[in-house]
């Protein structure tokens, strides 16, 4: 069942961003080929790009220490597991130790890289990581997985605990909700919002019968959600059958 998931600020936004360049980092060293590494790089550019603009690490230290005070009020309750609490708990913790130790800016290491820097710079230019424009690049792409995999370990090593601590956040953000059954007339859906803490991301499941998709506007009044289709040639268009999808409002 396709899942899609629609964060409602900027700073879930940037936590999703990051979390899936990590993970297109991590695939494309494993496989191990040449141009696999080659994408690997220019994921980890693109996430340099992302945590060069804001201090990313305040954000994630503050929302450990947030989550982690709310699950403490949680000890005692009886109707919360006493084990899976202790054990997001010890997420927390471990995720928030992690960070604290290195007090360096996060991603420093690459920056003080000059030939990264200078890779770094040529790949914004289409085709610009061709052998002639930096042939350094292409020496290194020779070296064989091997070797390209242990730099990758060492260029990775310090960002991992920021990799960590979004998961962690994350995990807890994506288990905040409860699922409702819903249904979208002539592909439109429409709910409401009271006064109550605004939902931080929108999660919606669509069985896989339906050869569609939603989009998603959003503000402090209401949800709005539309149902397109596509045939991968012409404009989508909403869908004029119902719906069935699973939504689930998340919330830290």
């Amino acid at each position: 069942m396709p899942s899609y998931e629609f964060p409602f600020n900027e700073r879930i936004r940037t936590l999703l961003r990051v979390e899936d360049l990590f993970q297109k980092i991590l695939l494309n060293v494993e496989a191990g080929l040449s141009q696999h590494h080659q994408s690997a790089l220019i994921y980890l550019f693109q996430t340099m790009d992302i945590i060069d603009r804001i201090d990313i690490r305040v954000d994630l230290l503050q929302e450990l220490d947030k989550q982690k005070q709310a699950m403490q009020s949680l000890r005692g309750n009886p109707v919360i597991a006493e084990n899976v609490l202790e054990s997001v708990i010890t997420e927390i913790d471990t995720a928030a130790q992690a960070l604290r130790q290195d007090s360096s800016r996060l991603g420093q290491h690459i920056r003080d890289n000059e030939w990264i820097t200078s890779v770094r710079q040529r790949s914004l230019i289409p085709g610009g990581l061709c052998e002639f424009d930096i042939p350094s690049y292409h020496h290194w792409l020779n070296q064989g997985d091997a070797r390209r995999k242990k730099d990758f370990e060492g260029w990775l090593a310090p960002l991992m605990p920021m990799h960590k601590a979004i998961q962690t956040i994350l995990h807890i953000l994506r288990g905040s909700g409860a699922s409702t059954q819903r249904q979208a007339h002539q592909g439109f859906f429409q709910q409401m919002l009271g006064g109550a803490k605004p939902a931080q991301m929108l999660r919606i499941e669509v069985d896989d019968n339906f050869p569609c998709f939603p989009e998603v506007s959003a503000n402090k009044y209401a949800i709005n959600v539309r149902f397109y289709g596509m045939d991968y040639v012409q404009k989508p268009k909403q869908c004029e059958h119902d719906v069935d999808f699973v939504m689930t409002l998340c919330n830290l």
